[in-house]
């Protein structure tokens, strides 16, 4: 470069294309480099206080070396102002005396002798045209590669640092880090490598094209180079889950029903499936028929094992699943896998029982609600299980159901049904007292029975939770209540909330939190929502009217008739 910035015109309109072609960049941008240094080498020559400007014309390289003063308003003598840099300014007054057409901001040029770059000139030009050039080159970089997130490409492996690899793209280099490699799978320097392209990051030190072959978008890619229908859009891959190096799983839809997507993407004899495995070093891949259905897709995704029952809470995204005894291992798979990867495709979180352990809740349940009638109602235990199989679950439900509801059970009556609703609403208000009592032992409130949907229950785990006024209640988040899940170690744990227990949906805990915090006065209360009459009662009241008017029409008839009569008698 230096040698560039010395040269005759000729080479240095030479030297800036050869540059310009080399790195990629355009012929202008390392002219302007030049034209920087020579700026920077003009200022220690002359001093730094001058503004110098540099221009070299890119046809004919000729060089214009000007200092310039640029005039600015005159400084505030009695407010102590100064001008700046006296060097590169000029207030106007003085401007004026020797040019009356003088304004701010008119700048005068002064043509500079060429000067010869000493060693520490050179120097210095040196560290800016490979500064401005790197730079350029960086930007290009990120501008080509910022749009190609998700694409494959192909490079050499260029050095190998603590696992990561440094891949050249002929015009970049891409990353690819220790975990986004396949296990043991080994690169030395000058292999052929294939990548996914899953970030591109404008960074100080340059683009950051993050490079990986375990990314679930790489086997999707493959699989678009390797089927032609998924390349044409006539298949869809959905969702891809991975554990790379040993087994995936892929769910695929096709937009034509006459085409078999899992069939498409085996392939025949497997000729399709087996050139990605190849490319995976022998990842293993179940490939499966995606469905809208959400019981129905994760009862594929759990492929190979069987599932006999699916009981979804989509409250909290999760599933429990029912598998055969002996189905247990396979569903579960080594070290968890098989869950692992159904779980992140569909991204349910999937509990897997098996029919001996539903059974046994069941029973444990039954168990438990039958004991629970037992003593709240002071009834035996025939009468007990009846409730219990007929779906009453709480005493709740007995005290408060329609009573014929009870005495259409096999063997009530009327005279049963309400003796059994009575005893309920003793046992509730005896057990509210109780609540009641243990509230204010544990210090809540009476204001946080106000908040609307608050019950005793729930105060006293409130007060258990060291949440004791509407304050503290104001103060929570959903998640406080309903609890939330943490990753520790790698696995998903979840965190108790304080009215866990009462499985309150999302919108319920928010609701709640929201009136505490309108009686506290921090936000106001959301204006109440108009009532439409439906048009049944928009019909009924149309055809009132037209009933009252049809009335007073009659009536109005009846009177002219009366009047007419009476004119007659007269």
């Amino acid at each position: 470069m230096a040698i560039g910035i010395a040269a005759n015109r000729l080479e240095l309109l030479q030297i800036a294309d050869a540059v310009a072609r080399e790195k990629g960049i355009e012929k202008e941008i390392v002219i302007e480099a030049i034209e920087e240094a020579i700026q920077k080498a003009a200022r220690t020559r002359y001093g730094a206080e001058h503004d110098i400007r540099v221009k070299i014309d890119p046809k004919t390289g000729e060089q214009s070396l000007k200092r310039v003063v640029t005039v600015v308003e005159d400084p505030d003598a009695a407010a102590g102002e100064t001008i700046e840099n006296e060097y590169a300014h000029q207030p106007l007054s003085d401007a004026l005396k020797v040019d009356r057409e003088a304004f701010v901001g008119k700048t005068y040029e002064e043509e500079l002798p060429p000067f010869e770059f000493g060693r520490v000139q050179t120097q210095m030009a040196r560290q800016v045209v490979t500064h401005k050039v790197r730079e350029a080159e960086r930007e290009r970089q990120y501008e080509e590669y910022k749009d190609r997130v998700g694409e494959i490409v192909n490079g050499v492996v260029k050095r190998v640092e603590y696992g990561n690899v440094i891949v050249d793209l002929g015009r970049g280099e891409g990353i690819m880090r220790r975990d986004q490699s396949i296990p043991r799978e080994n690169f030395n320097i000058g292999d052929r490598c294939r990548a996914y392209i899953y970030d591109v990051r404008r960074e100080t030190k340059g683009p950051q094209i993050m490079l990986s072959r375990a990314h679930g978008g790489f086997m999707a890619k493959l699989f678009a180079q390797e089927v032609p229908e998924v390349y044409d859009a006539v298949i869809e891959i959905r969702a891809v889950a991975r554990d790379p190096g040993s087994r995936a799983k892929m769910a695929v839809l096709s937009n034509d029903s006459s085409i078999d997507p899992v069939g498409a993407c085996v392939g025949m004899r497997g000729s399709r499936v087996q050139a990605v495995v190849a490319e995976l070093q022998g990842e293993k891949i179940d490939i499966i028929q995606w469905s809208p259905d959400e019981a129905t897709f994760i009862v594929n995704a759990l492929a190979p094992a069987e599932v006999t029952k699916v009981v979804m809470d989509e409250e909290d995204e999760r599933v429990e699943v029912v598998v055969p005894d002996e189905q247990l291992s396979l569903a579960i798979g080594r070290r968890g896998q098989n869950v692992r990867l159904a779980s992140q495709l569909s991204g349910w979180q999937i509990d897997i029982m098996t029919e001996s352990q539903e059974s046994e809740r069941r029973q444990r349940e039954f168990a438990e609600r039958t004991a629970l009638f037992q003593e709240a109602l002071d009834v035996d235990e025939v009468i007990a299980q009846l409730l219990v199989t007929e779906g009453f679950a709480t005493v709740e439900d007995i005290a408060y159901v329609e009573a014929d509801e009870i005495s259409a059970i096999e063997g009530f009556d009327e005279d049963t049904a309400e003796e059994l609703q009575a005893r309920a609403r003793e046992f509730l208000e005896k057990e509210a007292a109780e609540y009641d009592a243990k509230r204010k032992a544990l210090g809540v409130e009476d204001g946080v029975l106000d908040i609307e949907g608050v019950t005793l229950p729930m105060a006293v785990a409130l007060g258990e939770g060291d949440i004791k006024t509407v304050e503290d209640f104001a103060g929570l988040i959903p998640d406080d209540l309903r609890g939330w899940f943490e990753t520790k170690n790698g696995e998903r744990v979840r965190e108790p909330g304080v009215l866990e227990s009462f499985n309150l949906s999302a919108e319920d805990a928010e609701a709640l939190i929201m009136r505490a915090r309108v009686i506290m006065g921090w936000v106001e209360a959301p204006p109440e929502p108009e009532i439409e009459p439906e048009a049944e009662d928009l019909d009924y009241a149309e055809d009132e009217a037209a009933e009252g008017e049809a009335v007073e029409g009659e009536a109005a008839e009846d009177h002219a008739v009366g009047q007419q009569a009476a004119g007659e008698d007269a």
